[in-house]
């Protein structure tokens, strides 16, 4: 696989690093791997969070979609920049219950304004549960201020 497209930045991580986001404690999952352009994140998933139909809901394999995509977008940020997600697509490939879920987020294109970040979502045994990808806006300056 190709190492991700990522520019070049400081040193200090990105706050977004820093701090457990509120939504990880609501869902319970937590960040296990975390690298330049790659997070890994997990849940254990179980009837917390089921849908009516008896599976794990597939908001929550949106969220930590989501979370994995973002985190590992948001490790290639320079001081000053922060971003936002203006896209995101996800396809469910399998129905899941009670299984350890393993959400890992890379960077696949890094430009100066726009990223491309896909996700893979496995069970325990390793099979592919969904897939996702997202498309982020680096926003600099004003539009980055408070973010």
């Amino acid at each position: 696989m190709a190492k991700p497209a990522v520019p070049e930045k400081s040193a200090t991580p990105h706050a977004a690093l820093q701090i457990r986001p509120p939504v990880s404690e609501l869902i319970g999952f937590e960040v296990s791997e975390a690298s330049e352009g790659h997070v890994v994140v997990v849940l254990q998933a179980g009837t917390r969070h089921f849908n009516p139909m008896g599976t794990v809901h597939g908001g929550i394999l949106c969220d930590i979609a989501d979370a994995a995509m973002g985190i590992a977008f948001a490790t290639t940020l320079s001081p000053g920049e922060s971003f936002t997600t203006v896209e995101l697509k996800i396809n469910f490939l399998r129905p899941v219950r009670n299984a350890q879920l393993r959400a890992a987020g890379r960077v696949i294109q890094r430009g100066r304004t726009i990223g491309y970040v896909e996700c893979e979502i496995t069970d325990e045994n390793g099979k592919l549960v969904a897939k996702s990808n997202s498309t982020c806006l680096v926003l600099r300056g004003d539009r980055a201020a408070g973010r």
